[in-house]
């Protein structure tokens, strides 16, 4: 997770330092009680039996219905994954001798499977109970349906397991758009932000950025109690919310460009016309980014401003840099657009 150049140019030393000790990627895990608390009262759900199996963890947010474990090949059962018993599964199990499904339930349960989920309000067989208590697995009914259950309980773990990223960086709501403002310790991330907050942008972050994944998408929101507070230096603490207004604060906010903040380098070759592309890689997804040399005399929040403005025009399907090289190499060409009009008045 750091920043580099997709054509040739490595990130500075002191930014991959900061991305490796600055930045946390979390795999984040549910225990299965979570899924009885009142957040999750939507799935309508209670517990039958292995009470004390609660604290196994669901690592995965796509479901699985045991299937073909049911007939007792039960290698494909994965822990981590909500096991779905549904009126098809029920029905199974109820053509099998009792000693049949007391064996093969056994062996189910013996697979570290994190809990069961039986739907539409239905009655556990009794072997499954059994099974379950002994083994400590949760058994948990449901009074939903089995399409309605699976529905819910998706995007219920689809929201708490998305992989997330704590990542040292200021996010800023700037017209519409969110960027993220990432560079050294000292280089100016939050003097800038406040400068922006001062010319009507939005604060979504300081200091700590908590990033997360929904599918194809990134999202930041403020990671610790300080959420309405700056810190600048040579000032201090200040709360945002009191010295701007609740209308300058944003609590989350999709990142779609990053500007890396980095000190001016004296002989350093930087891009003045804005034709190479650089990228942000973050929790598997890659970001526009541009580089912004920090140097006295810069108004970086300007500079920050034209950025997302650009970004905004480039969404758009105009790219000043490119239009304009185009036309040069047509004029090079002597077919400039202005010369075939003259061309044609003639």
């Amino acid at each position: 997770m750091v920043g580099r150049r997709a054509a040739r140019r490595p990130p500075p030393a002191a930014l991959r330092k900061r991305a490796r000790r600055g930045s946390a990627e979390v795999t984040p895990s549910l225990p299965v009680r979570a899924l009885l608390e009142e957040d999750a009262a939507q799935l309508r759900l209670r517990l039958a039996a292995g009470g004390k199996g609660l604290g196994r963890l669901i690592d995965k947010p796509r479901v699985q219905r045991p299937g073909l474990a049911l007939t007792g090949y039960t290698d494909y059962i994965r822990y981590g994954r909500l096991q779905i018993v549904g009126g098809s599964e029920l029905g199974y199990l109820a053509t099998l001798s009792p000693g049949e499904r007391e064996a093969i339930l056994r062996k189910l349960c013996a697979c570290r499977v994190s809990c069961f989920v039986i739907t539409k309000g239905q009655l556990p067989p009794e072997e499954l109970t059994r099974a379950a208590e002994a083994a400590g697995v949760p058994l948990l009914v449901s009074e939903l349906g089995s399409t309605p259950f699976i529905e819910q309980v998706s995007a219920l773990l689809e929201e708490r397991l998305a992989p997330t990223a704590s990542l040292h960086s200021v996010l800023m709501d700037v017209f519409g758009l969110g960027v993220l403002i990432v560079g050294e310790s000292g280089v100016g991330k939050s003097e800038c932000a406040l400068d922006l907050i001062e010319r009507g942008h939005r604060l979504v972050a300081d200091d700590v950025t908590e990033v997360r994944r929904l599918g194809d998408q990134l999202t930041g929101s403020p990671s610790g109690p300080g959420r309405d507070h700056m810190e600048i230096r040579g000032v201090g603490l200040i709360n945002i919310k009191d010295l701007y207004g609740v209308s300058s604060l944003c609590r989350e906010k999709r990142v779609e460009l990053v500007v890396t903040l980095e000190r001016w380098r004296r002989g350093r070759v930087y891009d003045r016309l804005g034709l190479e592309r650089e990228s942000f890689g973050l929790l598997g997804l890659s970001l526009p980014m541009l580089r912004l040399p920090v140097a006295p005399g810069r108004n970086l929040s300007i500079l920050v401003e034209v950025a997302a403005r650009t970004h905004l025009l480039k969404e758009r399907g105009y790219d000043a840099a490119a239009t304009l090289t185009t036309e040069i190499d047509a004029m090079a060409r002597g077919a400039s657009p202005g010369a075939r009009e003259r061309r044609r008045g003639r």
